[in-house]
């Protein structure tokens, strides 16, 4: 999805084309999820842009993309350009050492959490 999202109609209220807009994003995402995935791949991954226009979008995580829409709706924005590309991703193995940090930094917070 390449797509410029227009936030001003003559009839309908401007927190309704926001609501309206969250909603479609949100269905896209679930129909791409959705999909068959290659025998490879273990999840879909989303390469996602936004920005005011097309040529200021910035790299953005999927999960940032309501609150980016937040965003433009306090600045009152007028449009919105919004980029979702999916693509077959596989999940990548941990380290010990990284799991060892983890398990570390776990402790330590639990002991402060103690005091």
């Amino acid at each position: 999805m390449k797509k410029t999202f227009k936030l001003s109609h003559p009839t309908i209220k401007y927190p309704r084309l926001v609501e309206a807009t969250k909603n479609e994003v949100k269905k896209y995402l679930k129909r791409e999820r959705n999909k068959k995935l290659p025998e490879y791949a273990d999840f879909w991954g989303f390469d996602c842009r936004f920005g005011q226009t097309e040529a200021l979008a910035e790299e953005i995580h999927v999960a940032q993309i309501n609150e980016k829409i937040s965003f433009a709706e306090s600045q009152e924005w007028t449009e919105f350009y919004l980029e979702i590309l999916a693509a077959p991703a596989q999940r990548t193995k941990r380290d010990a050492a990284d799991e060892q940090e983890e398990d570390e930094d776990l402790e330590n917070a639990e002991s402060d959490d103690d005091r």
